[in-house]
């Protein structure tokens, strides 16, 4: 295994280099033929596209092939400009490829019922198609996964097989872990390392996708607050599973940050750059539930919010059911077919939902309007007026005083970790999490 990482130091950009020179040298192989598999721009602070870039240029100027597939799950394809702006301007476009989650897989295998049951402590008992884009078989010397490990709400930590079977995956996969993870609930998972989701998608791709030449690159980032800087504080390049278990270490020591005490207000801005759709922009209500007080208030900043899912059938669906909370979303489940069939958009719904404990505040911009928020069941105020209030600009991450005295807890970018109140996060079990109720 490739790793650095330390407790206060950050890895600069020329060890980073030496550190992806070492990753595509350790074991010899030629490669003549090689597909990178980064995430796409709503992971802009993983370092995936400078690495992207390095491992590009120095493999064709080896002589070799490279095909880049970012790894999209149900995200809208990646503008030009958000390429360049993820991948600088070196890398010709016709390189990257573009990932159909709906068209463009294949099936190599099911999984059946009786390991859902299981994992889901009898809560569902469906079977599992590994679907996974048709262009991971195109006879690659390597394909290189690459992406930042970090807490996240459906698997419990980020990446590692989750970037190959959900981000470059198919329906099928996507729509029933997500399913999974709701009915395991978000709060056994959020940070988690061994949860019943990261099971699947592990036993999909050491069951089904062996054959596949994957090496996976992860990075642990972590954001100075006192000047707004990443710093790149893990880089872990290997095969198998210990290249994760290790990431996710150091990933839970500093991308969760436990509260001594449940703040009543917290507030969250929604980077344009990142966050367009409520399908991404709930970030703000998984990664902050754990650390609301009950009764409290999440007011949501999102300037550039301009649609609820980034699929059009998703975004039909969370238009058509809202985000009314888990006894709502099930009943939907059982009434309507299409919802059935959309299961990922299902757990979505659940996850988005306070489940009444607290009020979700979202305030968009000029791309939608506040009846069309208040239609999915969240409260809407403008993002100006909002803004004017909490200024993003003038706020620093934490706990923050305004000069009426009032006092609100704030977050720059919801995607860089998770916050929970220190006495609702612990270590689970997943033995527990699939006891039979």
């Amino acid at each position: 295994m490739i790793r650095k990482f330390g407790n206060t130091l950050s890895i600069q950009q020329d060890e980073l280099h030496e550190l992806v020179l070492q990753t595509l040298g350790h074991d010899g192989r030629s490669l003549k033929k090689v597909l990178i598999l980064p995430p796409d721009h709503t992971r802009l602070n993983s370092m995936a596209g400078p690495i992207t870039t390095m491992v590009y240029e120095k493999l064709t100027a080896e002589g070799a092939h490279v095909d880049i597939l970012p790894t999209l799950g149900t995200h809208n394809p990646m503008t030009e400009a958000q390429l360049r702006m993820m991948f600088g301007d070196l890398i010709p476009l016709d390189a990257f490829k573009i990932h159909d989650w709906r068209n463009e897989v294949v099936q190599k295998g099911l999984i059946d019922g009786e390991l859902l049951s299981e994992l889901s402590g009898g809560k569902v008992d469906y079977t599992v198609g590994v679907e996974v884009n048709k262009i991971l078989f195109n006879d690659y010397d390597l394909i290189l996964s690459i992406g930042q490990v970090v807490p996240h709400e459906v698997v419990g930590m980020a990446n590692y097989t989750k970037n190959v079977v959900v981000g470059a995956g198919g329906s099928d996969i996507i729509n029933k872990s997500h399913f999974l993870g709701a009915v395991a609930g978000i709060e056994n998972i959020l940070g988690q390392t061994d949860t019943p989701v990261r099971r699947l998608f592990n036993h999909a791709v050491e069951t089904y996708l062996s054959e596949l030449p994957i090496t996976y690159i992860l990075t642990v980032m972590e954001q100075d607050y006192d000047s707004g800087e990443m710093h790149m504080r893990g880089f872990y390049a290997r095969e198998d599973v210990a290249v994760f278990e290790e990431a996710c270490k150091l990933a839970r020591a500093v991308n969760i940050t436990l509260l001594d005490r449940e703040p009543k207000k917290v507030v969250v801005y929604l980077d344009p750059h990142e966050f367009q759709s409520t399908w991404l922009g709930n970030k703000a209500v998984y990664r902050t539930r754990m650390a609301i007080a009950d009764d409290g208030e999440l007011i949501v900043l999102a300037p550039a919010l301009k649609e609820f899912g980034e699929d059009p059938t998703i975004d039909k669906m969370i238009r058509k059911f809202g985000y009314y909370g888990t006894p709502a979303t099930l009943k939907a489940v059982d009434t309507d077919e299409e919802l059935r069939n959309n299961l990922g958009a299902a757990a979505h719904l659940i996850h988005g939902s306070s489940e009444g404990r607290f009020k979700i505040t979202y305030c968009p911009g000029e791309n939608m309007t506040l009846d069309e928020v208040r239609s999915v069941g969240f409260e809407a105020v403008p993002y100006e007026k909002m803004a004017d209030r909490y200024n993003p600009k003038t706020l620093k991450d934490g706990f923050n005083t305004l000069p009426d005295g009032e006092e609100i807890f704030y977050i720059s970018n919801p995607a860089l970790g998770l916050w929970a109140y220190r006495n609702k996060f612990k270590e689970n079990k997943i033995g527990s999490i699939m006891e039979h109720e």
